[in-house]
Formats: C-alpha cells, sequence, structure tokens
C-alpha cells in the first residue's frame, strides 16, 4: 500500500525502497526510512546554500531502553505509575486482535485529497487532545473517558476540526462495538506516529468511555498558540510534564499543518507534512522566523521562502534557555528525539488512565515493516 507524503506547495522528491534493514537494535541514523510507503520531501533551502540530504530513521527500528526489549506484535507486563491509586479501567479481557485493529486504521490513512495526502497528523490531533485535558491535581480529563464525543467539549476552540478525525474512526468503531472510543482514538494516534515513520510506541488497552456530557472538561485546558513559554508550562506542568518531555512532544510539530478555518493560523511547520523527523527542531533554530504579514493571528513565516510557519509557543522553544537547551539537543540527534518523543507520548496517552500491573502492553508491526 502506498502512502504518498505530498504537501501543498511542495514538490516531492525520489522514492527509495528500504531492503534488508534489521527492524531491532539497529541505529535510526543507519536505516534509510525515507519512502518505503512513498515520497518525502527535503528541508526547506536556505538561499546561497547548497540542499542537505537527511537520511532518517525507518519507521519499524528499535528505540532505546525498554522499548527495544519486547517484538514487535508481542505483549509484556507493565507497570502502573506509583502515584495512581485505584483501578479505573476495564479489566476483563476482550477478544479482539489489536494488530489487526492497527492495521485497519493504517489503511484508512492514506487520501490524496485530504490536506497532504494522509489523515495521519489529524488522527494524531484527536489523540494528543483527547489526552491533553488532564489534571494531575483531580484526576479528571485524560485519554480514559472520549468525552469529545459530546458538546460541549466536541466545540472547544481547540478541538475545531476533530470531528474530521472522529468520522474517519467510525467505520472501524462499528466493526469492534467491543472497543471503546478512548482505545480506538488512543491506538489511532499510536498508528499515525509510527505510520509517518516515528518510533515505536507501546501501548496498553482498557480505556473505557464515559457516558455523558457531564463529564466533559472544561474549555482551556488545551494550549493557546498565541501565547508563550509561561503559559505552555502551565499546560503542560497541570498534565505532569517536565520541561524536556514538553519539548520532546512538541517535535510532533514536524507533522501536520495549521488551518485558518479551523485554529486561525495556516501552513505547515516543515517540508515534510507526513514524516516525523527532528526537522522542527532544525528549522527553528536554523531559519530564520519573521511575523507573516496577513490579516489572520500572529505567527512566524521563513524568510527563506514563506512557505513554512512557526506559532508564537513554537518559537518560546528557543527563546526560552530551559526548552532551547533540548530543542537544540533533538536537532542534532534524531535517535535521542526518537527515544525522548516515545517515551513523554507513552505518558501522554495514559493521562487519566490508572491500569493494573496485570495489563499487557503491546508493541505494534508498522505496516512500513
Amino acid at each position: 500500500m502506498a502512502f504518498r507524503l505530498i504537501s501543498r506547495a511542495i514538490t516531492p522528491v525520489g522514492r527509495s525502497r528500504v531492503v534488508g534493514a534489521s527492524l531491532l537494535g539497529a541505529s535510526r541514523s543507519s536505516v534509510v526510512r525515507s519512502a518505503t510507503r512513498g515520497y518525502q520531501t527535503g528541508p526547506v533551502k536556505k538561499s546561497g546554500s547548497s540542499p542537505m540530504v537527511w537520511a532518517l530513521a525507518f519507521a519499524g527500528a528499535g528505540i532505546a531502553g525498554y522499548y527495544m526489549m519486547t517484538p514487535a506484535g508481542k505483549v509484556e507486563p507493565h507497570a502502573s505509575p506509583k502515584d495512581n491509586v485505584g483501578v479505573n479501567v476495564e479489566t476483563k479481557k476482550k477478544n479482539l486482535d489489536y494488530q489487526a485493529i492497527y492495521n485497519e486504521i493504517a489503511d484508512i490513512l492514506e487520501d490524496n485529497d485530504y490536506d497532504d495526502g494522509s489523515f495521519g497528523p489529524v488522527l494524531l490531533r484527536l489523540a494528543w487532545h483527547a489526552s491533553g485535558t488532564y489534571n494531575k491535581a483531580d484526576g479528571s480529563g485524560g485519554s480514559n473517558g472520549a468525552t469529545m464525543r459530546f458538546r460541549p467539549e466536541s466545540e472547544h476552540g481547540g478541538n475545531a476540526g476533530l470531528g474530521v478525525a472522529r468520522d474517519k474512526l467510525e467505520a472501524i468503531k462499528q466493526k469492534y462495538p467491543d472497543l471503546s472510543y478512548s482505545d480506538l482514538w488512543s491506538l489511532a494516534g499510536v498508528v499515525a506516529i509510527q505510520e509517518m515513520g516515528g518510533p515505536t510506541i507501546p501501548w496498553r488497552p482498557g480505556r473505557t468511555d464515559k457516558p455523558s456530557a457531564n463529564d466533559c472538561t472544561p474549555d482551556g485546558r488545551l494550549p493557546d498558540a498565541s501565547q508563550g513559554a509561561s503559559h505552555v508550562r502551565d499546560i503542560f506542568y497541570r498534565m505532569g510534564f517536565s520541561d524536556q518531555e514538553i519539548v520532546a512532544l512538541s517535535g510532533a510539530h514536524a507533522l501536520g499543518r495549521c488551518h485558518s478555518t479551523r485554529s486561525g493560523f495556516e501552513g505547515p511547520w516543515t517540508a515534510s507534512p507526513t514524516m516525523l523527523t527532528n526537522d522542527y527542531f532544525r528549522l527553528l533554530l536554523e531559519e530564520e522566523w519573521v511575523p507573516k504579514k496577513w490579516d489572520g493571528p500572529f505567527q512566524y513565516v521563513d524568510k527563506s521562502t514563506g512557505e513554512l510557519m512557526m506559532l508564537p509557543t513554537d518559537m518560546a522553544l528557543v527563546k526560552d534557555p530551559k526548552f532551547k537547551k533540548y530543542a537544540e539537543l533533538y536537532a542534532k540527534d534524531v535517535d535521542k528525539f526518537f527515544e525522548d518523543f516515545a517515551k513523554a507520548y507513552v505518558k501522554l496517552g495514559e493521562l487519566g488512565c490508572r491500569f493494573p500491573d496485570s495489563t499487557p502492553t503491546y508493541r505494534f508491526k508498522s505496516t512500513l515493516e
């Protein structure tokens, strides 16, 4: 199944196939990942400089630490965080083939008539916004509940446009009625990351769906892209993330684009909006970003082409010295970015969930393998 990585006003480059690469233990920098599933665009060219070729990691390659311990498609016990008291997820084992569900989600990602040719970025945004409502102070929100099914949460400004993602997954939900919306949305985020060239994301099932709008979280829990470092910390500290985790998760802005009809902002962050790379950090640091001259909300564009954009919250990562040191690290080391991103994303995907220690952890085989 070919997966085109195409974006507006961006010219695709050649296609090559990965052959004979070891998927476990091979360094991402040593494995060509760029085109097993389609096209990848190159980085923005600076005036007067020669183009650079970035050979990045193949989607199925292993990552550091415990993520390399279990082969893809297998499960292992995974302990819940110590500060979680009382199981709040489904403990009865369901007769569901999660790898098969993963594959079915992967099959619906490609659509050359949608955005940059993939539903991957919007499915990832759905998973992130479902989890990003978590408040560690009272345990409310998070990925356990799928309360975005209801108004008013479905109409919160930060969730504009996510009806597209929810509708896209509905046929799979109908085929697997025992699968909760919460698990479906969470799993869709994992699929999107792995199928767009990102690291393997360990995943646990058992999330349940809240029954009514009474469980919706209040508006304002998601980041406001017009703000700076202080606001970013307020949002992510509320969920229990560190500065390093904040920067690692921000690297997902390598994917997708903003839409003026949704967030008000417009444009992609990188030249490869359907391939997860560390280009987001590299561009933040290497490009010159200038205010965009338009009638929309304040944002930045790259001075060299005017085709890419950054938000005020993105620029906070290079203006704030504590954030910047991690942005510099990830710009130089894609392996380290993938390692830290995977760990932070697992944490994000389990916010609001209290799993029993016996809950298995799944490691899915990407269709890119």
